[in-house]
């Protein structure tokens, strides 16, 4: 890796952005690289807009601030396109990964713009065949590691399996597993 990655996680309050983004950092650290992750809450409530941020570097992070110029943009909720501005500070060469069983195309429509590459997969439907419950932030973490490469989906497994107990783990790693082979680009 030449240079930083910087992600920005864009979710509701209760939808995991944080959890997402703090697995792939644990999956760097296990690849030797250098990571932040945190949080930044709005209104503290259930439901409110939230975002969350990633970095991973092979060097040493000196920065710590939001990430403002990211060139990943993970959205958990579809209905943020229409809230939030996610495509704010996006680098030209980034790429905008959205939970949405729209293609790549009808969400670059949706995004109206013309920055990076636009990337779907369909997180909920995913999330809700194999959990039962429309948690997606373990098939955005599936589908920010297959476009960004960052991180072996070896190292994401490993990260689920400490994170949640076994039956749940399995899940998530199958929902993992499933949206990083059903994520799609323009």
């Amino acid at each position: 890796m030449a240079k930083l990655l910087e992600v920005r996680w864009h979710g509701r309050g209760g939808q995991g952005a944080w959890t997402a983004s703090a697995l792939l950092a644990r999956a760097a650290i296990y690849e030797g690289k250098h990571i932040q992750s945190f949080p930044e809450f709005g209104p503290e409530r259930m439901g409110a807009p939230v975002a969350a941020f990633t970095r991973i570097s092979d060097e040493p992070i000196k920065i710590h601030c939001a990430v403002y110029n990211p060139d990943i943009v993970a959205v958990l909720d579809p209905t943020l396109l229409k809230a939030v501005p996610v495509t704010d500070g996006l680098n030209k060469e980034g790429s905008i990964i959205v939970n949405s069983d729209k293609n790549p195309v009808e969400v670059r429509k949706m995004l109206n713009t013309d920055k990076g590459k636009v990337w779907s997969v369909p997180a909920t439907n995913i999330a809700i065949k194999i959990l039962g419950r429309p948690i997606t932030n373990t098939a955005m973490l599936g589908a920010v590691a297959r476009v960004t490469g960052i991180v072996k989906l070896e190292s994401v497994e490993k990260v689920v399996r400490e994170r949640f107990r076994s039956e749940i783990a399995e899940k998530n790693i199958a929902v993992v597993k499933e949206a990083y082979k059903e994520v799609k680009s323009e």
